[in-house]
């Protein structure tokens, strides 16, 4: 892939023209493939490692750089257009992402083999024909065979933009093609286009969310169709000036400010229109272990802004009240015999599943993802007639059972943190995590604009090489988690729980980016310390633990000697799937019975 040389070297990000080439060369490689996700790690660990440390880290913001940002972007979208997973059509499953995008496979011959629906709406494309039956001129035809050849033939580099002329509305069409090998080993051009097709109900969903017009909604729709203003006013019957007036207005009720903005806020909305604005909250989801876990059915309820909130129940479902706090992994199970024993201790486990994760509604971009997380849980308690109760939390989720001990400290009479996690406000603690904690958590703090494609390749690559793989990836230096997660009990419980996370249909890696980019990134001693002499906090850490290795468990235990550290040796972040009977001893200290 050949990139502009304009500029020669980033000021901003202090990288050199080869080296900031070579991210994002490897960028467009994890999202042709996120198997090649490790490759851009190291390249971005390589260079970002001597930017940390020039950095001011209170201030840390690297990478703010416009060219490599874009690109990102680019990579983003077509990363969320692939779809690796193994399916026995194979050429269906290459399309089966572009919900609104008109995309479309040519063979060899340049045969149209696949097409969606969108390019028979708007391209006049289905499988069989050639690609001459596109509704484009003609010329243009003739540039995107030749094209195809070419990528075909690897003549060229194995993508190419093209911008063709809609023979149907005259306007212009982006067309990015795309050279793809399926797994029998066949060559294809996957394409897909800006045209995109507006669902059914579409505007009738926009003037209900925004107020808008019937004149006004089929503006935004012929936006979203990449029309011009002037194309919009003439096939409206409207002067020019009538439809920048009905935009202004449009850009006034939708909040946004400028038409870039606005054309994706009605791509997000497109996909509302699969939803019904009340939940339904049947039938009932079921989690089901596969050798020794019991089935445990999701509790689901309302929210007051009407996203559905699934939450399990693990143990005895009338036994007193624990809150579990499971990771942003998802792990809401635990190993059969730590359920069992919950259950024969008289203990309930309440384990939220958080907005963006299983069946739970994402929360709103408008809305704060973190108080909207403290709220749900609170909701989730008073539903279960909760007044007060413990948390267990795993990993980073300390700092939310930190922060719900802070805005309801009448409720939580002790925190449990299992590998746990304290703010991170050294450099140096960032330096010293395992290269995928450090690839993720430190992109949180110095390069945010361009972690939601980071976490989200991450996902993708976790669905194609499975569970035992990425977890094998991530832990692979901590000798501790690896035998922790081979142990049977604890592989099931985490492949089973993490399904909330990540199964074929479904990814929380939105709900994840969120979370990262919150306050949790930032400087949150102040909260940690407001419970000092109210609220007990124990923590749980491995000596292993590929986020808060020794040395920064020793910092932590030097900046809160309050708090009740407990230390294995033998153990890393899963601390708690291989010592959770010491930890429900522990919790005996602070439930009611």
């Amino acid at each position: 892939m050949t990139f502009s040389k304009k500029h020669s070297e980033s000021a901003a990000s202090g990288l050199t023209r080869e080296t900031r080439d070579q991210a994002i060369e490897r960028l467009y490689d994890v999202a042709l493939d996120p198997a090649r996700y490790e490759t851009l790690l190291d390249l971005w660990e390589t260079a970002l490692q001597p930017l940390r440390e020039q950095a001011d880290f209170n201030s840390a913001r690297l990478l703010d750089d416009p060219v490599i940002s874009s690109h990102f972007t680019r990579a983003e979208e077509f990363l969320d257009r692939v779809n690796h997973a193994e399916s026995q059509d194979q050429l269906n499953q290459a399309l089966a992402p572009f919900e609104k995008l008109a995309a479309f496979l040519l063979d060899a011959q340049n045969n149209v083999v696949a097409a969606n629906p969108a390019a028979g709406q708007s391209l006049g494309l289905q499988p069989g024909v050639p690609l001459s039956a596109m509704s484009v001129n003609p010329e243009d035809s003739d540039s995107i065979l030749s094209t195809a050849r070419s990528l075909i033939s690897g003549k060229v580099e194995n993508a190419a933009v093209l911008r063709v002329r809609s023979r149907e509305k005259g306007h212009f069409v982006v067309l990015r093609l795309q050279r793809t090998v399926l797994n029998d080993g066949a060559k294809y051009i996957l394409a897909a286009s800006s045209e995109v097709s507006c669902p059914e109900g579409f505007s009738d969903l926009l003037r209900r969310a925004f107020g808008l017009t019937n004149a006004e909604a089929n503006v935004v729709q012929g936006l979203v169709e990449c029309c011009s203003v002037r194309e919009i006013a003439e096939q409206r019957g409207r002067s020019v000036d009538t439809v920048r007036a009905q935009i202004k207005s449009i850009l006034s009720k939708t909040e946004t400010r400028s038409q870039v903005e606005l054309v994706r806020l009605a791509l997000s909305m497109m996909d509302m229109t699969q939803l019904t604005l009340n939940v339904d909250l049947s039938p009932r989801i079921v989690s089901r272990g596969y050798a020794t876990l019991k089935e445990c059915p999701f509790e689901s309820l309302l929210t007051p802004d009407g996203r559905r909130l699934d939450y399990l129940c693990l143990g005895d479902r009338q036994g007193a009240p624990v809150l579990f706090l499971p990771l942003d992994y998802g792990l809401v199970r635990w190993p059969a015999s730590a359920e069992r024993s919950a259950e024969e201790q008289g203990l309930r486990i309440i384990v939220p599943v958080r907005s963006g994760y299983g069946a739970s509604d994402m929360v709103d971009k408008s809305k704060d993802y973190d108080e909207t997380l403290y709220a749900d849980v609170l909701q989730i308690l008073e539903v279960e007639r909760v007044k007060t109760c413990p948390i267990i939390s795993l990993g980073g989720d300390s700092f939310y059972s930190i922060g719900l001990a802070n805005r309801f400290p009448e409720r939580f009479p002790a925190l449990i943190a299992c590998g746990g996690v304290l703010p991170m406000t050294r450099r140096e603690q960032y330096e010293r995590m395992e290269k995928w904690h450090r690839f993720i958590l430190a992109g949180s703090k110095y390069t945010p604009h361009l972690q939601p494609f980071m976490v989200k390749a991450g996902f993708y690559l976790a669905r194609k090489i499975g569970k035992r793989g990425f977890v094998h990836a991530v832990y692979g230096n901590c000798k501790a988690d690896v035998e922790t997660f081979e142990d049977p009990e604890v592989f099931e419980a985490m492949v089973t729980g993490s399904e909330v996370a990540l199964t074929d249909d479904n990814s929380a890696h939105e709900a994840f980016s969120r979370m990262l980019l919150g306050p949790q990134k930032d400087d949150w001693s102040d909260a940690v310390n407001a419970l000092k002499d109210k609220t007990p906090v124990i923590f749980f850490n491995g000596m292993q633990d590929p986020q808060v290795p020794l040395a920064t468990l020793e910092e932590f235990q030097r900046d809160y000697d309050w708090i009740d550290y407990r230390v294995y040796e033998n153990a890393g972040q899963l601390v708690f799937f291989r010592y959770w009977r010491d930890v429900l001893k522990e919790l005996k200290k602070y439930t009611l019975h």
